[in-house]
């Protein structure tokens, strides 16, 4: 079998076919996501990356009143 069916996600219940990964926005080919260093998109083919940046929670700490 081949390695492209790793790529897409199928939903035989409603007959859907999704791309698992993001596609380049300059290119339009896939982009692969890597974890280390820094967790980043990448395409190969044009060399556009993405950086993922996490939200912090801004919850606010509330003094103890005593």
């Amino acid at each position: 079998m081949s390695w492209v069916h790793n790529l897409y996600e199928y939903d035989y219940e409603k007959g859907t076919i999704r791309l698992k990964n993001k596609k380049c926005p300059r290119c339009g080919s896939i982009m692969a996501h890597h974890m280390v260093p820094v967790e980043r998109w990448h395409c190969g083919k044009c060399g556009y990356t993405e950086f993922v940046t996490k939200k912090s929670s801004s919850k606010k700490r509330r003094k103890k009143k005593e």
